[in-house]
């Protein structure tokens, strides 16, 4: 029953990618796309962001669900930390140092000065990084027809998803 189980899990993951790749978008679909991810991606979404684009798939065709989701692996948790800090460093810069705050000790009533400061310094670098990714998305998707990685990653995905015999 679980190996059934599992079976059907990974044939409908087969399915889900080759239809993802077998899309046809054109390339101002593929830079929305991966712009409205990245803006969601900078955004401090505690994983809620995955939740907002599966919706943002299932309620458009027009998106690209392989250039929104890619937007994760460019701006990955190890990317993140970077954002975090300069996000806190751009709302320091604009509303000020936190008082009582020093990296040695955080004391728990800078935690709305620390959560504004960090918000509205993801905010700004989310829209500021928003017209940037897709203006490089939108110059890779028109040159990415003219390459064979789309192929490359077909074939790729191919041999990850095709059926392996059971060990």
């Amino acid at each position: 029953m679980v190996t059934h189980r599992y079976r059907d899990a990974v044939a409908r993951l087969r399915r889900a990618i080759r239809n993802a790749l077998k899309e046809e978008h054109t390339p101002k679909e593929v830079a929305g796309s991966f712009s409205i991810g990245a803006f969601i991606t900078m955004l401090p979404t505690l994983g809620t962001g995955l939740i907002l684009f599966v919706v943002i798939a299932a309620l458009s065709e027009r998106v690209s669900k392989i250039a929104l989701f890619s937007s994760v692996i460019v701006f990955n948790p190890v990317v993140k930390w970077g954002v975090y800090a300069a996000s806190f460093a751009l709302g320091v810069a604009i509303l000020g140092p936190v008082d009582d705050l020093s990296t040695s000790e955080v004391s728990m009533s800078a935690g709305s000065d620390i959560v504004a400061r960090l918000l509205l310094g993801n905010l700004i670098l989310a829209v500021a990084v928003t017209p940037i990714s897709y203006v490089a998305s939108y110059r890779i998707a028109l040159r990415l027809p003219d390459t064979h990685v789309g192929e490359m990653i077909e074939e790729a995905v191919d041999e990850l998803v095709d059926e392996r015999p059971a060990r």
